[in-house]
Formats: C-alpha cells, sequence, structure tokens
C-alpha cells in the first residue's frame, strides 16, 4: 500500500523562496517564546503566512509542532536546563566568546537543503570548526563544539569559551545543555529576533553566501561538500579581514595567541 508523497521538507514564501522545514521550527520557537506563547497550530499557521509571509497549512504546521513538542497540551513541561539569556560583554582576546548558528544551503540538482553549523571566535574571526550535512541534529552540533574546544586545546582550561546561539531546536535541546554542563562551558542564547547579539556568525554566513553559495549552482551534496570546504579554507587562511588589522583569521590568531600582537577590546 501507498504511503503517499513524502513531504518536500520546506514550504515556499511569498516570493516564491524555499524555507527548509529546520528554519520554519525556528520561527515557531521563536513565537510561542514571545507574545504568541498561548496559540495553538491553528493560530502559530496564521502567524506564521502574516509574519513569515509563508505558504504553509495547518496540518504542516501540527507536524512541525508535534515533532517540536510544543503542541498546547505539553507546552507546561519544564526544560531541564534553565534557558541563560546572552549578556553584554567585553571580549579582550581569543577562546572567551565563541558564536555559533546554522546556515541553509539549496542543492538545485538534487532539489533538498543542506545544512552548515559553524563556530567563530569573535575576537579573531576564525572558523574553528564546522559541520556540513544533509542534516543537523543536536548530535551533530555536539561533535563539532567538541572539535572546536579539542582544536583550540581548550579541555584543561578552567574558563573555557562562552558558546552563544540562538533558539534553534539542537540548542535548547537536553543534548545540547547537558554536553555543555559535563565539560563546564556556559552556554548562553540570544532573546527572539535579536540576530545582531550574534552578529559575528550573521557576517559570516553572509560573507558565504555572498562569495560562496550565491554564485555557485550545486549539481549535488558532493558538489556542494567540495566548494564550501573549499571557501572555508580560504577563508580561515588567505581572506583578509580588515576588522583583525588585514589579516586573515588564522593568521591573526597564531600572532595572538603568541602575545606578538593586540587588538582593542570588543564589546558585543
Amino acid at each position: 500500500m501507498s504511503e503517499g508523497r513524502p513531504a518536500p521538507g520546506y514550504s515556499i514564501n511569498e516570493d516564491g523562496k524555499k524555507i527548509p522545514d529546520e528554519q520554519i521550527k525556528e520561527f515557531l520557537l521563536e513565537l510561542i517564546a514571545g507574545e504568541c506563547n498561548g496559540y495553538g497550530y491553528r493560530k502559530l499557521t496564521l502567524q506564521l503566512k502574516r509574519q513569515y509571509k509563508l505558504k504553509i497549512n495547518k496540518k504542516k504546521v501540527y507536524r512541525l509542532c508535534k515533532e517540536l513538542d510544543i503542541l498546547r497540551p505539553q507546552r507546561k513541561k519544564k526544560i531541564s536546563y534553565p534557558r541563560k539569556l546572552a549578556r553584554n560583554r567585553i571580549i579582550s582576546k581569543s577562546n572567551q566568546l565563541w558564536e555559533s548558528d546554522i546556515k541553509y544551503g539549496y542543492i538545485k540538482g538534487e532539489d533538498r537543503f543542506l545544512f552548515i553549523f559553524s563556530i567563530i571566535d569573535v575576537y579573531d574571526r576564525s572558523i574553528i570548526d564546522y559541520h556540513i550535512g544533509l542534516q543537523c541534529t543536536a548530535k551533530d552540533a555536539v561533535q563539532t563544539l567538541n572539535r572546536a574546544l579539542f582544536k583550540r586545546q581548550q579541555y584543561e582550561n578552567t574558563e573555557k569559551p562562552v558558546i552563544r546561539t540562538d533558539n534553534g531546536p539542537q540548542f535548547i535541546s537536553n543534548t545540547f545543555e547537558k554536553f555543555c554542563e559535563d565539560y563546564k562551558m556556559e552556554h548562553e542564547r540570544i532573546p527572539p529576533k535579536t540576530p545582531n547579539m550574534n552578529a559575528h556568525i550573521e557576517s559570516f554566513h553572509r560573507i558565504l553566501e555572498d562569495d560562496c553559495m550565491s554564485r555557485l549552482e550545486f549539481d549535488d551534496y558532493g558538489d556542494a561538500y567540495k566548494e564550501i570546504t573549499g571557501f572555508m579554507d580560504f577563508y580561515n587562511n588567505r581572506r583578509i579581514h580588515s576588522s583583525i588589522l588585514d589579516l586573515a583569521p588564522n593568521e591573526f590568531y597564531k600572532l595572538e595567541k603568541g602575545e606578538q600582537i593586540k587588538m582593542k577590546e570588543i564589546r558585543v
């Protein structure tokens, strides 16, 4: 017996742009974290149409809400780990504050999305580590963060970097929070609708979009992976960055780590 047509994994907005389901889940989490906290899936459907200009029906919103476990009867359920809001900080060296976020890319030849999860050091602007895949789960985010700690030799440090994220499903999960707790790493989340508090990773993802992804049409996942990893290497090792004394991020980090260079404090 046929199980019907599989879900496409995206919806269309009024401009004809495909918006991946994972992005729509973030929209839903932002809505219920704000003024729409008391809304059921029908009202959330209307809000998605009005606020985000999505062409989406209530059956799909119900499914996404169920996957997120935010249908109204379950909303009173308390998350085991308290939410720590991002606060203003003064950053004076590397490995004090890392920002992270997920960017969505489109593979035209396969009509599906890929996910790019990146971690940036706010001071030296290096992309410490990243994940590219056809999905990005909390486990993928944890593995990437684990590699970043290893690369920067932070495991033995008493004061580890603060990791700042938005409120995506990967970051509010017990899996991500437990990793941060186990490794004594402070995790803070920006309030909804405040992308400026994650400005450095947002800026990097704009660069990735403008200088790489919008210039290419990917035939398949392998093609996308090759081009994006190539750009990551270029960005870290050769791309001049005006905010770090016209050096490439890894070049600046090595000089800063060796105390051969110093830059003014950054307020975030």
